[in-house]
């Protein structure tokens, strides 16, 4: 079972960009999935992005358009590229990745704040 470690949050200011990565403990490439969840203050945790084993990619409705998903399963590398962030999309993020037995293991999170 793979380890997961996030890292590239950060303050940033309304428009701007951010690129989060997530690094895995060992090989990523029989993953079913990997993906990007979030959890704002008083908020239930919501689904970000997530891109399959053969790179198919789902996304947020709040973030298509503005956020890309990506994995390199050379470097056992997940990212997440946000653009035009917003205030609403601070929160906490946290990366995920589903194994053969469709068992889901979770980063400890990094944060994100948009703000002036």
């Amino acid at each position: 079972q793979v380890q997961l470690v996030e890292s590239g949050g950060g303050l940033v200011q309304p428009g701007g960009s951010l690129r989060l990565s997530c690094a895995a403990s060992g090989s990523i490439s029989n993953l079913i999935s990997m993906g990007w969840y979030r959890q704002a203050p008083g908020k239930q945790r919501e689904l970000v992005a997530a891109i399959s084993s053969g790179g198919i990619t789902r996304y947020g409705d709040s973030v298509k358009g503005r956020f890309a998903i990506s994995r390199d399963n050379a470097k056992n590398m997940g990212y997440l590229q946000m653009n035009s962030l917003k205030p609403e999309d601070t929160a906490i993020y946290y990366c995920s990745a589903v194994n053969g037995n469709f068992r889901t293991t979770w980063g400890q999170g990094t944060q994100v704040t948009v703000s002036e």
